[in-house]
């Protein structure tokens, strides 16, 4: 199943059964997330495709969001490349081979598939991240990676925006990311649920071509199944002492090469600059769709 929220013709978003090249609207409840609470996605696809409230074309919907605001946002660091592109030393720390690491980010900040990204308040060093994310789609906690692969709804599409002169600011007072990454992540296009993916297992992941481009140019990028830590991995570990909750996204972190940060660090700054005002990001992974970013000045930063 490949679950979307779009825009209808009334103005309104409405969850939607996305069946080959038409969206099959769905007639209540009024969200993904609601379907993730309730009835559960497999009951509301036999329901969209008996009796669907509208059935429009893919092609002429505006695409929100899937789960438009999810209870909470973890990131991973579970693509070993990046971690080592990214270190200003020789390789991870010891400790990133025996537990995954996350940090929180802003449920608020949850856009979809093709928007225009603002530069977060006085940075001039925006990025972009191209991630997976996982939607939980029941409640669990202290699960193993086998229980938790069974809490996976599906996958989305995730990118996460970074102002990486302000995260690097930031980080030296000791704390994780914040104003540095949580002014917009893009999430979508469509909610793409496990038994979709199955025959592109591969190793830790999916044998899936994950590509990024700056209008129009080849920016990098990986394959899915080139993770260290996987999704059931990550899941287990996040709900060690507490519950993940139905909508909650579980975010990869980004593929080797899945970023500008690494890119002008393996290659040059001048071959890779940092986003400005009218670029054009797409981040595409096979099966999963591809989300659009259009980069627009943001305001300049209050002072305190």
């Amino acid at each position: 199943m490949r679950w979307v929220t779009y825009r209808s013709a009334d103005g309104a978003d409405h969850p939607g059964l996305l069946d080959g090249d038409r969206v099959l609207g769905l007639r209540d409840p009024g969200s993904v997330f609601d379907l993730l609470t309730g009835e559960g996605l497999a009951a509301a696809a036999e329901r969209a495709r008996r009796d669907p409230r509208e059935v429009v074309p893919a092609d002429s919907v505006r695409l929100r969001a899937p789960v438009p605001a999810p209870p909470s946002v973890r990131d991973f660091m579970s693509f070993e490349a990046h971690v080592v592109n990214s270190a200003n030393s020789e390789g991870p720390d010891p400790l990133w081979y025996e537990q995954p690491t996350f940090y929180f980010t802003n449920p608020a900040a949850i856009t979809g598939p093709d928007e225009e990204i603002e530069i977060s308040p006085g940075s001039t060093a925006f990025d972009y991240e191209l991630e997976i994310c996982a939607v939980v789609g029941r409640a669990g906690s202290n699960l193993s990676p086998e229980q938790a692969e069974e809490h996976i709804a599906g996958y989305m599409l995730f990118c996460d925006w970074s102002a990486r002169d302000l995260q690097g600011e930031e980080m030296k007072l000791g704390l994780g990311p914040a104003k540095g990454k949580d002014g917009v992540t893009s999430t979508g296009p469509a909610l793409v649920t496990p038994d979709e993916l199955a025959e592109f297992r591969s190793g830790r992941g999916y044998d899936l071509a994950m590509t990024a481009s700056v209008n129009g140019e080849r920016h990098g990028g990986g394959s899915w199944a080139d993770i260290h830590w996987s999704f059931p991995q990550m899941l287990a570990y996040a709900s060690r002492g507490t519950t993940l909750r139905p909508g909650d996204l579980i975010a990869s972190g980004t593929v080797g090469t899945g970023c500008i940060l690494e890119l002008s660090r393996l290659h040059g700054a001048d071959r890779y600059p940092w986003l400005e005002p009218g670029d054009v990001v797409t981040l595409q992974i096979e099966q999963l769709g591809a989300i659009t970013g259009r980069i627009t000045s943001g305001p300049a930063p209050i002072p305190l």
